[in-house]
């Protein structure tokens, strides 16, 4: 059988294609469409169907454009309420794509419509099964997010159907079907998801914490153990995927526009709108436009994003990369941050030239940090909590990134401090933030925590029993 995953690493994200005698159907797709139709276009085929395995959470899916502009029927799974024209499938219910079947499987409990979509063969054999978020490799998606949006779903309640759903949908299924699930590592709709981003099931069965035996009781006890608060954007990404949005086309004509230094400084005062750089840590470091707050596109872009700027609607003006200008805008629109206005015109380079204010920030080598330890320096680390207790600098204190601006009353003004984090990708965006609110006596650690432990450093060895989690 045809299925083709098509994995967008920044997201931890799979969308699928399969095609079959000339018709297609596309499983989860980005906001971004024109690859899908590409792909079927180099097929010969015409995309029939675009399946939704449920209301998504960690980006804003395509459905919509790819609907429009193909005449694709869109389909979710039971209890869906779109607020668009779609097709609600019942349970069981079978769709034909060529001579490839697809039948609806309701597995609730990562959310109420979360569905399994059984892919048939043209011989009616079953060949695999896209999971959605309801059973990852090594791991099943959390069921704490519709609460968010729907109050009376408790976690309990979706981790008992959630529950009902692998036992009574998923674990009867034969052993030798491929699970293609919606995520893989890296992706915060679970917590101990695989590297791998495809399993037999029958694999799945024999190491997948999830699917071992166990009481519904013992499975929610398990599940909710370790969950982190989810990222703040996700309630309203879901509002976007149930309610509809604006053409990725019309997001990326208003976002298109080149600005000259003078008029990008115009815009910024004018409208308030935040200055997101978007270039490398070490680049940022070096020289960047006062307040402007650094989420470099080598790292998870658009999680970070959606942590760190917590009003979807704010407008955004963008300093990038010569080249790079796109790619940003269409990372920033799939988490449903479309209120780019333009970008500075040839990079910080012509900003330079333009002999406008420029602000920087001190690094330092890892060797360099072991040099003044005997001065018992203050030492912020920003990694997540289950990171720092698991090994970490003695006598370092832990601020989580996404918490840092909760905390701003524990960092000090008057004294110098250090930061770091895993590699330096999220202590420099820590320093933007900290730059733009006042704070200019602190240094970053180069290479972050992994050049720290080639280095004397005194680490800790105490080894957090919920790691794992």
């Amino acid at each position: 059988m045809k299925v083709e995953q098509i994995y967008t690493g920044c997201l931890a994200h799979a969308a699928y294609y399969i095609e079959n005698n000339g018709e297609a159907a596309i499983f989860d797709p980005l906001r971004e469409v024109q690859p899908y139709i590409d792909r079927a276009n180099k097929d010969k085929a015409k995309i029939k169907y675009v399946f939704e395995t449920h209301f998504h959470a960690d980006f804003v899916s395509g459905h919509l454009d790819l609907a429009k502009k193909t005449g694709a029927k869109i389909v979710y799974g039971p209890t869906a309420k779109p607020e668009f024209e779609a097709i609600v499938a019942a349970d069981n219910d079978l769709f034909t794509v060529g001579n490839y079947k697809v039948k609806v499987l309701h597995t609730p409990g990562h959310t109420m419509e979360s569905t399994t979509y059984l892919l048939i063969d043209e011989k009616g054999r079953d060949h695999g099964i896209i999971t959605g978020d309801t059973l990852f490799i090594g791991d099943v998606g959390r069921p704490d997010l519709a609460q968010h949006v729907i109050e009376d779903l408790t976690e309990e309640k979706l981790a008992g159907l959630l529950y009902d759903s692998l036992h009574n949908k998923i674990l009867p299924l034969d052993d030798k079907l491929i699970v293609y699930p919606n995520h893989g590592a890296g992706s915060a709709c679970g917590k101990m998801m695989s590297k791998e981003t495809t399993d037999t099931l029958g694999h799945q069965k024999e190491t997948n914490y999830a699917l071992q035996s166990m009481s519904k009781e013992e499975f929610i006890e398990k599940l909710l153990t370790g969950l982190t608060a989810p990222p703040g954007y996700f309630p309203k990404n879901v509002l976007m995927n149930i309610k509809g949005y604006e053409s990725i086309d019309t997001v990326m004509e208003k976002a298109k526009h080149p600005l000259s230094p003078g008029a990008f400084e115009a815009a910024a005062n004018e409208t308030g709108a935040l200055v997101l750089d978007t270039r490398d840590a070490e680049e940022f470091a070096k020289g960047f436009i006062p307040n402007s707050i650094n989420i470099g596109l080598d790292g998870n872009f658009a999680m970070w994003v959606g942590e760190m700027i917590p009003d979807i609607k704010q407008k955004i003006l963008l300093v990038t990369e010569e080249g790079k200008e796109e790619e940003a805008m269409i990372r920033l629109s799939r988490v449903g941050y479309d209120n780019t206005i333009g970008y500075l015109d040839r990079g910080f380079n012509n900003w330079k030239y333009a002999h406008k204010e420029i602000d920087t920030i001190h690094r330092i080598d890892a060797k360099d940090l072991a040099g003044r330890m005997n001065n018992s320096p203050i030492i912020f680390d920003v990694r997540k909590k289950s990171e720092f207790d698991s090994e970490h600098i003695i006598g370092a204190e832990n601020i989580p990134l996404n918490q840092i601006n909760q905390h701003l009353a524990e960092i000090p003004k008057d004294q110098e401090f250090i930061l770091h984090c895993e590699g330096g990708y999220r202590s420099m965006l820590a320093a933007s933030i900290l730059k733009a609110r006042g704070y200019d006596n602190f240094e970053d650690v180069r290479g972050g925590f992994k050049a720290i432990k080639e280095t004397e450093i005194p680490v800790s060895e105490y080894i957090c029993p919920t790691t794992l989690l």
